[in-house]
């Protein structure tokens, strides 16, 4: 059994952000997910429908990709993933940061949005929207 089924709180206990350096000019946000996680399933349910409406899902396009498929073809991830949901936010297929697990919606958007501005132009290009 994967890591994907553990309790919520077990889950956010588990989230970590991992930081690399780089500034993204084209970044990218890579769901990985697994068939059958409860959490993954959940977020595409809730967070799914609005993510590419927000300011955030404008500036980082979400990818979904299978965890037993790998680092999509031209993307390294900086370490392996271990947890589904996994978002791995990329810049010319670099990995700049990481959210593990499914913290919840307002968690997410709050860490989604601190990394984003951290390791790219977020800020000035939300500013401009």
């Amino acid at each position: 059994m994967r890591l994907s089924r553990l309790a919520p709180a077990a889950a956010c206990a588990l989230l970590s952000l991992c930081s690399i350096t780089g500034s993204a000019e084209a970044a990218e946000l890579i769901m990985v997910e697994e068939d059958g996680c409860h959490y993954c399933i959940e977020w595409k349910q809730t967070l799914g429908p609005i993510y590419p409406k927000t300011a955030e899902g404008r500036f980082a396009p979400l990818r979904m990709v299978d965890v037993d498929d790998g680092a999509p073809e031209g993307v390294t991830f900086a370490r392996s993933i271990n947890f589904t949901p996994t978002f791995v936010l990329v810049e010319q297929g670099q990995e700049l940061a990481r959210i593990e697990g499914h913290p919840g919606e307002e968690f997410f958007w709050g860490l989604l949005n601190m990394i984003l501005k951290e390791k790219t132009d977020f800020a000035q290009a939300a500013e401009t929207d």
